[in-house]
């Protein structure tokens, strides 16, 4: 049986970048792939290049929303795909065939999650690497020493998010951290991970472009943590950012066996 995969994008006026996700999409050699685009009532050009680009899509939707982890709830209540996995609107695949991959993966009917690595790169080089997100097989405990996995490599069964929900909006940073953490840790859903890295996103994330973001994005990792009965400390906080400084040095041998993200 084929695995249908639904890929939900979030955008909101990302004129300069979505071209390039809808054609990553469009572009992946699996070929039951669903592609929802949520857009958050653009006012710059966006939807007039999803008009041109996106004759892919299976669904658009275009209206104010209450944020990112609203418009990717809205998104993942739209899918169909027995899988669904997240790509934004400034992300692509790092080749043709990862979607391909999932498929293999999911095709394994205890498997309910699956996750990989993901490379940070410049916003105009998408070749160029500035930090190489190298993830590791989720074992009990991760999660309060700060380790997530890479988001928008992370690709999980349809009938997990409507059994345990989808992201919760009180956390307006860190959302994608308690929902990760909710389905491995505290639901322990079966995952794997795969050492190859899946997704090139462009730097100038909304949690990791400010310093302010970036500590309101570690408060609301740790209220999460506090809130669903992990014990963290004062230490979290150093542990989590031990954790990243050798994603800024370390640099997977090639993007891709078969070339770069570009």
């Amino acid at each position: 049986m084929t695995v249908k995969i639904s890929i939900v994008t979030v955008a909101k006026n990302a004129e300069a970048t979505i071209a390039d996700t809808l054609r990553s999409v469009a572009g992946q050699s699996h070929e039951a792939v669903e592609h929802i685009l949520v857009d958050g009532a653009s006012t710059d050009r966006t939807m007039d290049i999803v008009q041109r680009e996106g004759g892919h899509l299976a669904q658009v939707v275009s209206e104010p929303d209450q944020g990112l982890y609203d418009a990717m709830n809205k998104g993942i209540a739209l899918a169909k795909g027995q899988v669904v996995g997240t790509l934004n609107a400034d992300d692509v695949y790092a080749h043709k065939n990862v979607l391909a991959k999932v498929a293999t993966i999911f095709a394994q009917p205890d498997i309910q999650a699956c996750f990989a690595d993901l490379v940070y790169v410049q916003r105009e080089d998408l070749g160029r690497v500035v930090r190489y997100w190298q993830s590791q097989a989720f074992t009990p405990g991760l999660f309060a020493r700060g380790w997530i996995p890479a988001h928008p490599t992370f690709f999980v069964r349809r009938d997990v998010y409507e059994e345990l929900g989808g992201f919760d909006l009180r956390y307006r940073l860190q959302s994608d951290f308690e929902l990760m953490m909710r389905f491995l840790e505290i639901h322990t859903i079966k995952s794997t991970y795969v050492p190859e890295v899946w997704v090139c996103m462009r730097m100038g994330g909304a949690t990791n472009n400010s310093l302010i973001n970036m500590y309101k994005g570690n408060m609301e990792s740790f209220r999460a943590c506090r809130r669903h009965g992990i014990r963290v400390g004062p230490w979290f906080f150093v542990s989590k950012f031990a954790m990243r400084i050798p994603q800024f040095f370390r640099r997977p041998e090639s993007i891709v066996s078969t070339g770069e993200c570009r």
